[in-house]
């Protein structure tokens, strides 16, 4: 796995670049003591996982992290525990609370293991067209073709059908692992949408076949306008 550090603390950089020089299976092809310059090398190269800091310099760590389009796996290493909860919402892989021993950090590693197989077997398994979406205390089975767009609302998301939503706990970043790639996109922080149902694209929106008007945010533009009028 290609993964990078951002981390500005070079003690904390060292113990990082030990642990992952110990762990055959891990490439190490970056090290960066802020987002910014993580952000710029993101849209350049291929990476399969990310340890980030949460107290940086320019912008947050969270922040940061909201703002990619597509993030690769993230473990997040923080001296701070309370941004734990936030950290799940943004559906991070682990949360390493420093000081983090070896073996911590190798559990850590081993759960983006495991993701990286589960999202293999669902982008092979491309017969797969319905869904069950856990709301409440039941599973609705949902045929994703049927599915418009996924919003998210404060603690859960929305699901958005034709004539009817189901309220999800899920988080919206939790769809974008169990949609199919290349048919679901994220065009907002706040949103996700079915591309078969588009209409048109305008302007900074995306108006689709019910009528529904989708912000395009600025930050999802230029790679949802690239990947889908390619």
């Amino acid at each position: 796995m290609r993964c990078i550090i951002v981390e500005d603390q070079p003690p904390a950089q060292r113990i990082l670049k030990k642990f992952i020089q110990d762990v055959p299976a891990l490439e190490l092809v970056g090290v960066f003591s802020d987002g910014i310059q993580a952000m710029e090398f993101l849209k350049a190269e291929p990476v399969d996982l990310m340890f980030l800091d949460i107290h940086l310099p320019k912008i947050n760590g969270l922040d940061f992290l909201k703002s990619i389009p597509e993030a690769p796996h993230v473990v997040l290493t923080t001296a701070f525990s309370e941004y734990a909860l936030e950290g799940y919402d943004l559906n991070v892989v682990d949360y390493l609370l420093k000081p983090f021993s070896f073996q911590r950090f190798l559990q850590a590693v081993n759960k983006v293991s495991v993701k990286q197989e589960h999202n293999a077997l669902r982008n092979d398994a491309t017969q797969v067209s319905e869904i069950y979406v856990k709301s409440s205390h039941e599973h609705i089975k949902v045929s994703i073709r049927d599915i418009y767009t996924i919003s998210s609302d404060s603690d859960y998301t929305e699901i958005h059908l034709k004539n009817k939503k189901i309220l999800s706990n899920e988080p919206l970043r939790h769809w974008l692992d169990v949609l199919p790639a290349g048919q679901y996109y994220q065009v907002h922080k706040s949103h996700i949408i079915n591309t078969q149902k588009i209409d048109r694209i305008s302007g900074n929106q995306v108006l689709l076949t019910n009528g529904s008007k989708i912000p395009l945010g600025r930050a999802y533009k230029e790679h949802f306008l690239k990947s889908v009028l390619q």
